[in-house]
């Protein structure tokens, strides 16, 4: 199989791995989390800095009101995420959408009320995420040296 090229911008030949990941044009509004708040110039650097990062925030997002792009993530984490945020009470709206079977990303759109913005709640909603899976975790690992001792000793 040959190799499938694009031309770039400046007429220069790129791979289809070289190439963004979401059919919407690049534009200046397109930010990784990271960078959120904080304005550079866009260039090839800045773009496989951008490739690395798993979350972007999408263009014509607001402090308050902003859409989130996760690559590599389905439903499992866009429901359980969508379901935390909306525990927090500073979130008006949170919802999530596979924009495509095909393609592996998942869009989440925050929306907040004045006094903090939707990073800080994604922020948030995460953190909740990671410590819920956090007493999971050992809640399930004691469960289980109760159960193999128990095991042992009705054995003996």
């Amino acid at each position: 199989m040959g190799k499938i090229t694009k031309f770039g911008d400046d007429g220069e030949e790129v791979t289809m791995k070289e190439t963004p990941t979401s059919h919407q044009p690049e534009t200046q509004d397109d930010v990784s989390m990271a960078d959120a708040g904080e304005e550079g110039e866009e260039g090839q650097e800045e773009y496989e800095e951008e490739e690395s990062t798993k979350v972007r925030l999408l263009p014509g997002s607001t402090p308050t009101a902003a859409s989130f792009e996760f690559l590599e993530e389905n439903h499992t984490l866009g429901n359980a995420l969508r379901y935390v945020i909306m525990k927090n009470p500073d979130v008006e709206f949170c919802a999530y959408a596979i924009p495509h079977p095909s393609e592996a990303k998942m869009n989440v759109r925050i929306q907040t009320y004045e006094g903090t913005t939707a990073v800080e709640a994604l922020r948030k909603g995460l953190r909740d995420i990671q410590e819920l899976c956090d007493v999971v975790s050992d809640k399930f690992l004691e469960a289980r040296k109760d159960f193999t001792e128990k095991k042992a000793a009705a054995s003996a």
